[in-house]
């Protein structure tokens, strides 16, 4: 695993980009921009730009979340966690530029080898200010994904930890909506150790379809932190999404 350490804490109000960029080996956001101009036939989501995306990725980043802005009322560009379900969806390895505190942090994913790639290790990136990271720039992987290594994360530790404390608080698209749900049978978690209420609530989940509502009313449960819940399941593959259940219409 990378040792390189990340501020994660540095207000943005007091990093310098010259300074921040040479203490944690990232660049800084306006080197980043010089280096990296627009290309034609790129186009923008927000504040994320898309460059020489597969058309059918390229639609369904583009159509992603279309009201984010317009609750949040700022360009907040794409939503990390969007992103990330449609590589596992359309099985796209990419290359992501995440920006925090005027340095930028490249992460690239291999949905097909479940693995993940920063120059920031796993404990590193999972300590940043995940709800903060905004994504600037999606494109293809160009590299093949890493052997097994010490510089490759796993990447459902990654996702599943991104669904839980990452700043969406809604269910993904492919999930929403009446639905009740339950774990897959045989689905293997236990590299997650879970604990507590979420692991109490991951039980329940395999006993019996259940819709968000009532998820939500479970000791240490809100709405909030059951829709969290069932965004990381379905990053895992762990997740079975029924619209025809008898439960469902109380979603």
């Amino acid at each position: 695993m990378a040792t390189l350490m990340f501020q994660a804490t540095l207000p943005a109000a007091a990093a310098d980009p010259a300074e921040t960029s040479a203490s944690s080996g990232l660049q800084g956001l306006s080197e980043f921009e010089r280096g990296s101009p627009a290309q034609a036939g790129d186009v923008h989501a927000g504040h994320s730009r898309l460059s020489g995306l597969n058309p059918s990725l390229l639609q369904d980043l583009q159509s992603a979340d279309p009201q984010a802005e317009a609750r949040s009322g700022r360009n907040v560009g794409l939503d990390l966690m969007g992103v990330l379900a449609a590589a596992l969806r359309h099985n796209r390895a990419l290359q992501l530029h995440l920006e925090l505190d005027y340095r930028v942090v490249p992460l690239a994913v291999w949905p097909q080898a479940r693995v993940a790639q920063s120059p920031l290790g796993v404990e590193q990136l999972l300590a940043l200010r995940l709800p903060d990271l905004r994504v600037l720039l999606v494109e293809p992987a160009r590299t093949e994904p890493p052997a097994a290594s010490t510089v490759a994360s796993p990447l459902n530790l990654l996702l599943w930890e991104l669904a839980l404390r990452g700043a969406r608080g809604t269910l993904l698209a492919p999930i929403a909506g009446p639905a009740a749900y339950r774990v897959a049978p045989g689905a293997e978690l236990q590299a997650l150790a879970l604990s507590g209420t979420l692991a109490a609530a991951v039980e329940k989940l395999r006993q019996v379809s259940t819709p968000l509502r009532d998820i939500a009313g479970w000791p240490g449960f809100d709405h909030d932190r059951a829709s969290r819940l069932l965004n990381a399941l379905y990053l895992q593959a762990a997740l079975i999404v029924s619209r025809s259940h008898p439960a469902a219409s109380a979603a």
